[in-house]
C-alpha cells in the first residue's frame, strides 16, 4: 500500500467490509418504486409489504400517551421492564397453556433485534445454520453479516412447504449444522406446521445437538388450525416473537424472546452493549397491548376476509396456483405460466397495473423466479380492486 496512489489509498480506506455485502431486502425496493409512482399522482394497491394497515390497539396508544405525560422516558433494564416480562410470561399460560418463567423472557427491538441477539449468543463465525426456503430473507442476510453460513433447504408441497426432520438430518450428514431456524406461520408462504410436524423436527434437531430457533411473530394470525409454540415442546428452544404483526405495532420496534435459562445472562450482556435497552415508550405500549386483544381479533377477521377474497379471486384473474394460506397475511402465488423472471413480472405489474407485490427471488434464490408474494393486510376493498386490476392486466 506504500506505493499506492492517493486515489487507491482512499478507495481502500472507504471500501465497505465484506461482511456488509448482503443483498438488499427487495420488498423495501418495491416500496420505494411504489412511492415514486404515488408521488407522481398514481394510485397503487400495496400488497408488497407485510405491514398491518390498522393502528396499534387503543389500550397501547393510551398507555403511551400517559407515559409521555409523565415527562421522563428513561433507560430500562436490558432484559426489559419487569412488568412487561411478567405479562409476556402470563400470555404463555393464558394463550398456550404452558408455563414459561418471566426470567426467561427478553424484550427486544422488534424480532430483528431478537435474531441478532440469538445468532450472536448461539453461534460462532463459520457455523452453519439451516433455514427453509422459501423463507424470510433477513434470516440469511443477518447470518451472513455475522460471519455464519446459512444453509438453504428447499421445501416442497409433499410436506406443505415445511422443513422436515429427514431433510434437516440429510443436510447435517453432508456437513454438520450448528443450528436451524423455522417459522410457523411462515413468511412468505403463510403455511403452518402441525404440532406433530414441529415436534418431529425438534426431536431430529435435538438428536444431533442442533440448536433450534422458532420464529413465531405471526402467532395469533392463524386460520387453518391453532399455531403451536416451541416453548410447549422444549425448554431448550429459543423462541422469537414480536408485537409487530398481530398487535399492529411494526413501527414501535418491540418484540421478545423466550430463551433457554443458560443463555439469559449472555443475551443480557449483549443487549447492554448493543442497545442498552429497548425504548421505554414502546415497552409500556406493548404491555398495554395485551388488553386490546378484542380489538385485534376484529382486525384478524378482516385478514381472513381478505384471504378469502384472494383465494376466490386470483384464480379468476389468472393466478390459479398458490401455496396453502394457513396463517399470517400472505399468499405465495406461482406465476411461472406468465414469466421466468418474477422480479421483472413484479416491476411490470406495478408499472402497468399499479399493484405492488414482492418477487419470490427475495425469499428463494433457487425457485423464487416463479413466484410472487402478495400481502393481504390492507382493506377488503383494496383486495377486490387488486384482483380486478390483475385480471385486466393479464388478459
Amino acid at each position: 500500500m506504500a506505493d499506492a496512489t492517493p486515489r487507491e489509498r482512499a478507495a481502500s480506506i472507504l471500501a465497505a467490509s465484506s461482511r456488509s455485502q448482503v443483498p438488499p431486502f427487495m420488498v423495501m425496493d418495491v416500496m420505494a418504486a411504489a412511492a415514486r409512482i404515488e408521488a407522481e399522482g398514481g394510485h397503487v394497491i400495496h400488497m408488497e409489504v407485510g405491514q398491518p394497515s390498522a393502528p396499534a390497539p387503543r389500550t397501547a396508544l393510551n398507555a403511551a400517551r400517559a407515559a409521555l405525560e409523565s415527562g421522563r422516558i428513561d433507560y430500562t433494564p436490558a432484559l426489559g421492564i419487569p412488568s412487561l416480562r411478567e405479562r409476556i410470561a402470563r400470555h404463555y399460560r393464558e394463550f398456550y397453556g404452558c408455563t414459561v418463567s418471566a426470567e426467561r423472557i427478553v424484550v427486544t427491538t422488534g424480532s430483528s433485534g431478537g435474531f441478532i441477539l440469538a445468532f450472536l449468543s448461539m453461534f460462532e463465525p463459520g457455523d452453519r445454520v439451516a433455514v427453509a426456503v422459501p423463507g424470510y430473507p433477513p434470516y440469511r442476510h443477518i447470518l451472513t453479516a455475522l460471519g455464519c453460513e446459512p444453509v438453504l433447504i428447499e421445501t416442497s408441497s409433499e410436506n406443505r412447504h415445511a422443513l422436515t426432520g429427514e431433510a434437516l438430518l440429510a443436510a447435517h450428514r453432508k456437513t454438520p449444522l450448528k443450528g436451524v431456524l423455522v417459522g410457523s406461520p411462515a413468511n412468505p408462504t403463510g403455511t403452518m406446521m402441525s404440532r406433530e410436524a414441529l415436534a418431529l423436527l425438534m426431536a431430529a434437531a435435538d438428536s444431533e445437538g442442533i440448536r433450534f430457533i422458532s420464529d413465531e411473530i405471526y402467532h395469533g394470525l392463524d386460520y387453518a388450525f391453532p399455531a403451536v409454540t416451541a416453548a410447549e415442546l422444549s425448554p431448550h428452544a429459543l423462541i422469537i416473537n414480536s408485537f409487530s404483526k398481530y398487535f399492529c405495532m411494526t413501527g414501535w420496534r418491540v418484540g421478545w424472546m423466550v430463551v433457554p435459562e443458560h443463555l439469559v445472562r449472555t443475551i443480557e450482556r449483549l443487549q447492554q452493549n448493543l442497545s442498552i435497552s429497548v425504548p421505554l415508550l414502546s415497552q409500556v405500549a406493548a404491555e398495554a397491548a395485551f388488553a386490546g386483544r378484542e380489538e385485534m381479533e376484529i382486525v384478524k377477521r378482516g385478514y381472513e376476509e381478505n384471504r378469502n377474497i384472494l383465494i376466490a379471486g386470483l384464480p379468476k384473474a389468472g393466478l390459479s396456483e398458490f401455496l396453502p394460506a394457513d396463517g399470517a397475511f400472505y399468499l405465495y402465488a406461482d406465476v411461472s405460466k406468465f414469466t421466468a423472471d418474477s422480479h421483472d413480472f413484479a416491476r411490470r405489474m406495478l408499472e402497468q397495473a399499479r399493484v405492488a407485490a414482492t418477487p419470490g427471488v427475495d425469499f428463494d434464490p433457487v425457485r423464487g423466479r416463479s413466484f410472487l408474494r402478495f400481502s393481504y393486510a390492507r382493506s377488503a376493498a383494496e383486495m377486490h380492486e387488486a384482483v380486478a386490476r390483475i385480471g385486466k392486466w393479464l388478459t
